[in-house]
C-alpha cells in the first residue's frame, strides 16, 4: 500500500521546550562543509528546539548524513557555526560535545552482555556504580530490554540489538540524540515495530531528536518536523503536514509520494487553473503558491498514485495509458502504465486490470500540482 495514501499523522511542532529535555535551543547558522571544490553541505540554518523530534530527509548524496556528522563532531565545518543554548560548541571534539549516537550498524561491542553494552559510556566516565547501576535499569525497562540483560549480542534479535544501541545513547541522559538511518537494517516489519518504539522512547525520556533517513514514511510518521535535502541544499523546511500537503518544489514532492512528475507546457492559465499540453497530454492542475505561470512555461505537473483514477466516462479522461505493471495490494491495485509517448504514471484503482490493458485516467484539477521547471531540473 501506498505510504502516504491516508495522509501523514497529525504531528504539530512543539510550542514550548520540553519539561525534560537536557537543551533548550540549537542553532546551526551557515553551516557548510566542502571536500575540495566539491560541496557537500550549502549554508544550513536551522534552529531546534528541546524535546523536538527533526528528520533529515533525502536520498543518497544529498547532505543528510554530511549535516549530522558536522552536527556530531565528526567533520569539521568549512564554514559557519553551532551553539548549544547560546554557547559555541562547533569547535569542540565530539566527546566534548556530549551528544548520544546512534548508528545504522548498531556498533557494540560482541563480547559484552547487553548490560554491559548500555553501562560502558558511564563506566568510561567514572559514575559511581549506584548511580550506573540506577540508570542503567532505568533505560532498560525503558527499551523493554530487562529480561535480556545478560545476553550478549549474538543472542539477540536486529530489534533487540537496536534497542540496546539506543540505550546506550540515552542512559548518558545526552542533550541531543543523533540517528543514522537506524533502521536501515531491519526487516520491513520491524522496521514498523521500530519505528513506534523510538518515537515512543523519545516522548518518554524527554529527549531531542536529529534522525537522518531517506525513507519518507519514516520521516513522516517520526518527525515533529522535517529539514528535505537535495544536493547539499535545503529544499524545504516544516511540519509534515506542511511538506505533505505544500510541496515547495518537484524534489519535495517527488518525497511525499507525487510519484506522477510529468514535463509539460503551459498552455494557458486563468482563474479556473492552469492548463498544460506536451507529450500527448493535456492536464489541467493548479500552480503552487507564489509561482505566477505564462504561457509557454516549461512546468513539471505532479500527481499522487492515489489521485490518479481510471475515468467512468472514457472520453473524460486525460492521461491514456497501457497497463504493464499491476500489483495487488488487498483492496486496490497498484498500476504502473505507459503513455504513447513513453511517459510511466502510477495510479489505483478498484478495478480488475491486467497488463497490456488500456486505460484513460483522469485527474481533479486541484490534485495535480504544477511546479514551474528550471532548465537543468531532470527528475526520473
Amino acid at each position: 500500500m501506498d505510504p502516504t495514501a491516508s495522509g501523514p499523522p497529525p504531528s504539530p511542532p512543539p510550542d514550548a521546550t520540553h519539561p525534560d529535555s537536557q537543551l533548550h535551543e540549537l542553532r546551526l547558522r551557515g553551516v557548510t562543509r566542502d571536500y575540495g571544490a566539491h560541496t557537500a553541505l550549502h549554508p544550513l540554518d536551522l534552529t531546534l528546539h528541546g524535546g523536538e523530534f527533526v528528520a533529515l530527509l533525502g536520498p543518497s548524496g544529498s547532505g543528510k548524513t554530511t549535516a549530522l556528522n558536522c552536527l556530531a563532531g565528526l567533520l569539521p565545518l568549512t564554514g559557519g557555526q553551532i551553539t548549544l543554548d547560546g554557547r559555541r560548541i562547533d569547535t569542540l571534539p565530539p566527546e566534548k560535545r556530549g551528544f548520544g549516537m546512534v548508528f545504522q550498524n548498531y556498533a557494540l561491542f560482541p563480547h559484552l552482555s547487553a548490560r554491559a553494552n548500555i553501562a560502558f559510556g558511564l563506566r568510561m566516565r567514572r559514575t559511581p556504580k549506584a548511580e550506573i547501576n540506577r540508570r542503567v535499569d532505568e533505560v532498560l525497562r525503558l527499551v523493554k530490554l530487562t529480561e535480556q540483560a545478560r545476553k550478549h549480542p549474538g543472542q539477540l534479535s536486529g530489534g533487540q540489538q537496536q534497542r540496546v544501541a539506543i540505550a546506550r545513547a540515552i542512559v548518558l541522559e545526552p542533550p541531543l540524540v543523533l540517528m543514522d538511518e537506524p533502521l536501515s537494517n531491519l526487516d520491513a516489519a520491524l522496521r514498523l515495530e521500530m519505528r513506534s518504539e523510538i518515537r515512543r522512547i523519545h516522548q518518554e525520556f524527554g529527549l531531542t531528536t536529529v534522525y537522518v533517513t531517506h525513507d519518507q514514511e519514516e520521516a513522516l510518521s517520526l518527525a515533529d518536523r522535517l529539514v528535505v535535502l537535495h544536493e547539499g541544499r535545503v529544499s524545504q523546511i516544516g511540519t509534515p503536514a506542511d511538506l505533505y500537503e505544500h510541496p515547495a518544489n518537484p524534489h519535495v514532492a517527488s518525497f511525499m509520494g507525487y510519484r506522477n512528475l510529468l514535463h509539460l507546457e503551459v498552455a494557458s492559465a486563468d482563474a479556473r487553473g492552469t492548463l498544460t499540453r506536451g507529450r500527448g497530454l493535456e492536464l489541467r492542475g493548479t500552480a503552487v503558491a507564489n509561482h505566477l505561470l505564462a504561457t509557454g512555461d516549461q512546468v513539471i505537473v505532479a500527481i499522487r498514485p492515489e489521485d490518479l483514477h481510471p475515468a467512468e466516462d472514457p472520453g473524460t479522461g486525460n492521461i491514456e495509458a497501457i497497463a504493464e505493471i499491476v500489483e495487488y495490494h488487498g483492496r486496490q491495485f497498484h498500476v504502473e502504465g505507459l503513455t504513447r509517448h513513453g511517459d510511466r504514471v502510477h495510479f489505483t484503482t478498484t478495478a480488475h486490470l491486467r497488463p497490456d490493458d488500456a486505460v484513460c485516467l483522469t485527474v481533479p484539477a486541484d490534485r495535480a500540482m504544477v511546479f514551474p521547471r528550471q532548465p537543468q531540473e531532470s527528475i526520473a
